[in-house]
């Protein structure tokens, strides 16, 4: 297996041990630098392409030229993964695609179908834009180049590992540090459907065996969470008393998003298996295991908005 990162969020930390066990050939290079592309699938039949600039609601929000350059980072390999014969590309996709004027209302049952995108298409910033147009790239690829391949989009992914530019990280960071007030951007009663890393993975995996047609569809629970509620949670978990600021100035993203997934359900016989409550706990349990309360609390303002 091959990976290429240029660790600008990632961790080598995390790839050491196969990397040692000889299960992992590292390329620490920088997909956007000429020849960096060509050189990755080069002798690969199989691309799992998660490669982006991308962060949460603050990344996104904040940063609009930063997540734009994705539209070339996706451009600059798929004609490579096509030149050079690779059988199939998995695209890592958002649901940032679907259109945000349908995620208006948190008192609404809203799940996001697959065919809700659009048109009219109103991708959610930048980030979304990109995601999208990498879809329909990828589509075009299939049909008229021989290339297989599949897009998943990952609604919400938190779990061991993240990191604190994502809500679920960043509200267990503020209550390692026993921020008080506990801030809570938005309302609070904006809804998510947060799905474990886990069961994104196994869902990707899945994809990429039984798509082939360049088609997408939703990895996401139908879970739908109060971002309040996922709050009070942590606090009561990790048994820290305080009082919760809500910040309806601060990035808040859409109101309302939730994926539907008979589609992965149906086509790939993936569903869920880790319960928002459940997952919560273990990355809870996993953060307050490794990390320091004077190394969070010097970084998280910059964390929480930076890649």
């Amino acid at each position: 297996m091959r990976v290429v990162d240029n660790f600008s969020s990632g961790r080598l930390a995390y790839l050491a041990p196969h990397i040692t066990a000889h299960q992992v050939e590292l390329l620490q290079a920088d997909l956007l630098e000429p020849g960096v592309a060509e050189k990755s699938v080069s002798g690969v039949r199989t691309v799992f392409h998660l490669a982006a600039d991308h962060g949460g609601r603050g990344y996104v929000d904040l940063h609009q030229s930063a997540c734009a350059t994705n539209l070339t980072l996706d451009g600059m390999l798929f004609r490579p993964c096509r030149s050079v014969g690779v059988k199939k590309l998995l695209y890592s996709s958002s649901g940032c695609v679907y259109t945000n004027f349908r995620q208006n209302s948190p008192d609404e049952v809203l799940y996001l179908s697959e065919d809700m995108v659009g048109p009219p298409y109103d991708a959610d910033n930048m980030y979304g834009w990109a995601k999208l147009m990498g879809e329909m790239s990828l589509q075009a690829f299939v049909r008229e180049g021989g290339m297989k391949g599949a897009s998943c989009r990952y609604f919400t992914v938190y779990g061991e590992r993240g990191k604190e530019d994502h809500a679920v990280i960043a509200m267990i960071a503020r209550a390692f540090v026993k921020e008080n007030p506990f801030e809570v951007w938005g309302s609070g009663n904006q809804i998510r459907n947060w799905t474990h890393v886990s069961d994104i993975v196994d869902g990707t995996m899945l994809a990429a065996e039984r798509i082939d047609d360049g088609s997408a569809l939703n990895l996401g629970t139908m879970e739908r969470t109060r971002v309040i509620d996922a709050a009070r949670e942590v606090l009561r978990y990790t048994g820290y008393e305080a009082d919760i600021r809500l910040r309806p100035d601060m990035p808040t993203g859409p109101l309302n998003r939730v994926a539907d997934n008979t589609l992965a359900r149906r086509l790939l016989g993936w569903q869920p298996k880790v319960r928002f409550i459940e997952g919560l706990h273990r990355t809870i349990d996993w953060y307050f295991a490794s990390k320091t309360r004077t190394e969070v609390k010097d970084r998280l303002a910059v964390a929480l908005t930076e890649r």
